[in-house]
């Protein structure tokens, strides 16, 4: 009996405490048990759930490091995740994300803990619900719901402990939302503040810091970045910042500070080591006398012997390659930066920085065909790309093949054209001399060959047996298994993979007609009657090779000239043209190019061209541009030019071809020295085209084309032309 009364007294306990915990009952006891249930209990299983968000969001997020880094490490996705629903039964707990669980849990917080008695929370933690509500929410991409959930803890609670926090991640979400200068507002608030902690201090600086980047007010985040880092209370987010900044100094090309600021956080120990190691790696970069490069160069060498910077040993040995280049070691150079490349799974971005490197050294030594096929490995990794630098790599890549294209044809043409002038006599000879190390050349290689198979048989013995008994099965050794291929073919000769092979009436495989037509080929080769038979012999067909030679000489003269501003093989390209009795039409502008080009080297022997020019072609558009000093373009005038073009271009829709070509040739002295002259050239050829003779359209053509042939108005020209002829 005095058991029950017991049990009955202590239910009755229970009851009577569950009943005064009531969140409509403003008590001691009630408040104490909401604020550490909602603590300890549904805020903790939300806290968990959020900061397992991070990680994954931070695990997400991949730093390039040859880009200025992001502030806040955070890869968005391009489309918002949509909005959870918590209370639907068919919706399962597991689907939803670590932020959205995180809101949940926040949600339960305000719903079922808040103690709201005339406008004043008794709950000390439903102001960390909202915090978390609202970060829960940026995470999400849900910014305006975020910023209700920030102001309802400003408006409501505003000496709660988290109101600093709270204006911080305010600040952010009005940062992503693009209100960039209320951020910056609400942030100087917080900071002048004097009791805020130095962690809220640190984490205002780096958001301000955010604000100022997104405004592009590079001197201010600058100095809202060396605020953040006077403190080291998020270290993770200090390493960030102490780089960012020196990037920013790299940027502002204040290479002193920026070489102090790297050299601080190689040195600071509880960094995360991929930016102490990429810190090492952007104070080489600093690097002026050749005392520190060639430290630098053995502390790299040291740091790749280190298998904990596997990761990083691409970067490492380009970083090498720039040293040497620096110190004119170029084999040395292009050795590190092959490394680099040959690197497995070596990150693809970094791979595009030692093609170009590679191809800068092999284009500044005109080896022009390399350097193409190492622009175009940059062209195939970054397809999809529109950063300025790959651009640029595409349009120059662009020009190599136009000049490749050339210089073979010019290669060719000069060789068959050569040849051609000799007497027969010297033409036997040489093609006698050529078939002679051709047959020296097949010699070699079928020498090789065999001293190949004889190895493998020297090597095995031809017993598979020998080479299992040391382990090695006969299959994976490549010599063992050509000797034996060898072996069998000069036994059985080649025989079909079916029952019965080795029945002696069993056909072998005939010989397919390739491989007669391949021993033909073979036998031609070697054939004197080959060589001279292919040579030209008709006065048309060597006028034909005569002006493809003429025009890759001109060509690439423009290209060396226009594109790759490389005067001494321009000069090369045109003085050599004018030797070989060019086209009359082109001779004016050979003359005028050199012209150019050694002025442009004040060299004196633009003299002569400039008098030629002015004495012999006075009437000609290269005498006015000559006798005309150069008109300095401004954005008006050139906006002033890009409407006068509109309108001919408008009139030209019209058939009115007359006044067309009358205007243009009127604005002739203002537009020489304008980036739009080629458009207007190649509208006035076109509108001469309409009403005029064929001849005359020709010429039109063939001068804008001649004088910008790299553009795109001088290859539809010559397109235009080809079509005529």
């Amino acid at each position: 009996m005095k058991k029950i009364i017991k049990i009955g007294f202590f239910l009755v306990a229970i009851a009577t405490i569950l009943a005064s915990c009531s969140v409509k009952k403003d008590t001691l006891v009630s408040r104490k048990f909401h604020a550490l249930t909602t603590k300890y209990n549904v805020l903790y299983n939300g806290n968990v759930a959020f900061q397992e968000g991070i990680v994954e969001i931070q695990e997400k997020h991949k730093d390039n490091f040859w880009k200025q880094l992001f502030i806040e490490p955070i890869t968005f996705d391009k489309q918002p995740v949509a909005l959870p629903i918590f209370n639907d039964k068919d919706t399962k707990k597991e689907s939803l994300t670590t932020f959205e669980k995180a809101e949940e849990k926040a949600v339960k917080a305000i719903q079922k803990h808040s103690m709201n008695f005339q406008g004043r929370e008794k709950n000390t933690q439903i102001d960390e619900a909202y915090l978390l509500l609202g970060k829960s929410r940026y995470y999400t991409q849900r910014f305006v719901p975020a910023i209700e959930a920030f102001n309802y803890i400003i408006i409501n609670y505003p000496y709660a402990n988290v109101i600093g926090e709270t204006r911080i991640w305010r600040a952010k979400t009005n940062i992503r939302l693009d209100n960039e200068e209320l951020a910056i507002e609400s942030l100087k608030i917080v900071l002048n503040d004097t009791e805020i902690s130095e962690s809220v201090k640190e984490q205002a600086h780096t958001a301000l810091a955010m604000a100022y980047v997104k405004t592009d007010s590079i001197q201010n985040a600058i100095e809202q970045l060396k605020n953040a880092t006077e403190t080291h209370k998020e270290v993770a987010q200090t390493a960030r910042n102490l780089f960012i900044l020196g990037q920013m100094y790299v940027s502002e090309n204040k290479k002193d500070s920026a070489a102090i600021v790297f050299q601080k956080l190689a040195n600071f120990k509880k960094a995360p080591y991929k930016f102490r190691i990429h810190a090492t790696i952007q104070s080489a970069k600093m690097a002026s006398s050749d005392s520190l490069v060639g430290g630098l160069i053995e502390k790299f060498k040291k740091l790749i012997k280190n298998r904990d910077n596997k990761i990083y040993i691409d970067a490492l040995y380009y970083q090498i390659g720039r040293l040497e280049s620096q110190r004119d070691s170029t084999d040395a150079a292009i050795g590190n930066y092959q490394k680099s490349l040959h690197v497995v799974d070596g990150d693809l971005y970094q791979k595009t920085f030692s093609y170009e490197k590679l191809g800068d050294i092999f284009f500044d030594t005109a080896n022009f065909v390399l350097a193409s096929s190492y622009y175009d490995s940059v062209v195939q990794i970054s397809k999809e790309s529109t950063e300025i630098r790959i651009r640029k790599i595409k349009r120059k890549h662009k020009s190599l093949a136009a000049l490749i294209r050339f210089e073979n044809v010019l290669k060719t043409t000069d060789s068959v054209l050569t040849i051609a002038a000799m007497s027969e006599e010297n033409q036997q000879a040489f093609f006698e001399n050529h078939i002679k190390k051709l047959k020296k050349e097949a010699k070699e290689k079928a020498q090789q060959q065999l001293n190949a198979l004889s190895f493998g048989s020297s090597f095995g013995g031809g017993n598979s047996k020998q080479t299992s008994n040391k382990g090695k099965w006969y299959f994976y050794n490549t010599q063992l298994l050509n000797y034996g291929k060898a072996s069998f073919l000069k036994t059985w000769g080649n025989r079909r993979l079916e029952d019965d092979w080795r029945i002696s009436e069993k056909p072998q495989l005939t010989t397919n007609k390739d491989s007669v037509k391949s021993v033909q080929i073979k036998l031609e080769t070697y054939e004197l009657s080959t060589y001279l038979n292919t040579l030209p012999k008709t006065i048309a067909t060597i006028d034909s090779l005569t002006f493809d030679r003429n025009d890759a000489l001109y060509q690439t003269g423009l290209i060396y000239k226009e594109q790759f501003k490389n005067s001494a093989l321009a000069i090369d390209r045109f003085e050599r043209l004018l030797t070989l009795n060019p086209k009359k039409s082109s001779v004016l502008a050979i003359h005028y190019h050199l012209y150019q080009l050694f002025s442009t080297l004040k060299n004196k022997k633009s003299n002569p061209y400039k008098q030629l020019i002015i004495e012999q072609y006075p009437a000609s558009k290269y005498a006015q541009i000559i006798q005309n000093p150069a008109i300095k373009f401004t954005k008006e005038s050139i906006g002033k030019l890009e409407a006068t073009y509109k309108e001919m271009y408008y009139l030209y829709k019209e058939h009115k071809y007359i006044s067309v070509v009358e205007q243009i040739t009127e604005l002739s002295p203002i537009i020489q020295q304008s980036k739009l002259i080629a458009k207007f050239e190649l509208l006035k050829a076109l509108a001469i085209g309409k009403y005029q003779s064929k001849e005359t359209y020709k010429k039109a053509l063939e001068f804008v084309f001649l004088n910008y042939g790299n553009t795109e108005e001088g290859i539809r020209a010559r397109e235009i032309a080809t079509q005529l002829n």
